[in-house]
């Protein structure tokens, strides 16, 4: 789950361009469907992301074949969590390089930061592929190999920590620069894929570490749940969160206009012309117009709303940063700590909220 590279030892197959690959197979027809739908310009170059697993493998080669006009560029990111990472992340380049791939980056980064080190490997990883992919042009597609069993095991996370909408609706087949052409496919597709050409994905040993959340989930929760429902979880779970994606972008274009009408060239809301909104649109302009630099909390959005619909004036709501939200006859305000006005609040009648506490909040 962190994408450690490394058992020592680690190695690929050197009969990766020989095998055959069926007609019809999934991962090929997933990604020239992904191709087709013109995410990425023509012209731009394709970066694949490849760990050395059957997923990542089974796209990097799907890739060589469905692409070969276009610039492709594979990269190996090195997490160093394992002894002997940098001898697997030079095995799979050496694979990469037979399967076809003229251009192989190593990325060594350093795991550490706030989150765990799932959270801060995922950090250092999407980093150093934003990093590559920008030296390589502004159009630059990413493309990483999840499947629609991480995408199963991303709602049920989602479910469980009461993330909200944005969380259920997982991940996305594109949100430059990041593409997922294997959304539509099964992980065992992954592994057939692989094994009809001829290629040995690497294992990794933290894909079965139970200290691991996501690998609980894989191997425990929906095999359970599975069982239960007497199968079609993984299915099920994919298809929430591709409905749930379908009704947020709704919200979405929602909460756009009524920021519009809402909005004043000074940077002030009408408080009475967002108040006509449902809550879930009122929320999302909210969160927008207090910037959601980081730190805002749900319990934050909910005092925001308040501001909005509760009758009485005088209130506001301390942000993160040490700004405040207040609500002035009949606009909300944001005073930054060095706006001049920010220490009046309390001469104008507002009542200092205190800061609310860190629940978090959905990942965007």
């Amino acid at each position: 789950p962190a994408g450690g590279l490394g058992a020592p030892g680690a190695r690929l197959k050197d009969t990766a361009v020989t095998g055959i690959r069926p007609a019809g197979d999934p991962v090929a027809v997933a990604v020239g469907a992904w191709l087709a739908a013109g995410h990425v310009p023509a012209a731009a170059p394709l970066l694949v992301a490849c760990s050395g697993g059957a997923d990542s493998l089974a796209l990097a080669d799907a890739v060589l074949r469905a692409a070969a006009d276009r610039q492709r560029v594979a990269a190996i990111v090195d997490h160093g969590l394992q002894p002997g990472s940098d001898r697997v992340a030079r095995s799979v380049a050496d694979t990469l390089r037979r399967l076809g791939y003229r251009r192989v980056e190593v990325l060594p980064v350093t795991v550490d930061g706030p989150g765990g080190v799932e959270a801060a490997a995922r950090t250092a990883r999407y980093g150093a592929l934003r990093a590559l992919a920008e030296s390589l042009g502004p159009d630059t597609g990413v493309l990483l190999g999840h499947t629609a069993d991480d995408q199963a095991e991303t709602v049920m996370l989602g479910l469980a920590r009461g993330s909200g909408p944005r969380s259920i609706a997982g991940m996305r087949p594109w949100r430059a620069p990041w593409g997922r052409p294997l959304l539509p496919v099964r992980r065992a597709d992954t592994e057939a894929a692989c094994a009809a050409a001829g290629l040995t994905p690497w294992q990794d040993p933290h894909n079965a570490d139970p200290a691991f959340t996501r690998v609980r989930l894989r191997r425990e929760v929906l095999p359970l749940l599975d069982r239960v429902l007497g199968g079609g979880a993984v299915p099920a779970l994919a298809r929430t969160a591709d409905l749930m994606a379908d009704d947020l972008c709704a919200l979405d274009d929602l909460a756009g206009r009524a920021l519009r009408e809402a909005a004043g060239a000074d940077g002030t809301l009408d408080r009475a012309a967002l108040a006509g909104w449902p809550a879930a649109v009122r929320r999302r302009v909210l969160r927008i117009w207090a910037g959601d630099a980081g730190g805002l909390t749900f319990q934050h959005l909910v005092r925001l709303d308040g501001l909005v619909t509760d009758a009485r004036s005088g209130s506001a709501v301390r942000l993160p940063g040490g700004r405040d939200a207040v609500r002035r006859r009949d606009r909300l305000v944001l005073l930054d700590p060095a706006d001049p006005s920010h220490g009046s609040t309390s001469q104008a009648g507002a009542k200092s909220v205190p800061p609310a506490p860190a629940v978090p909040d959905p990942p965007r």
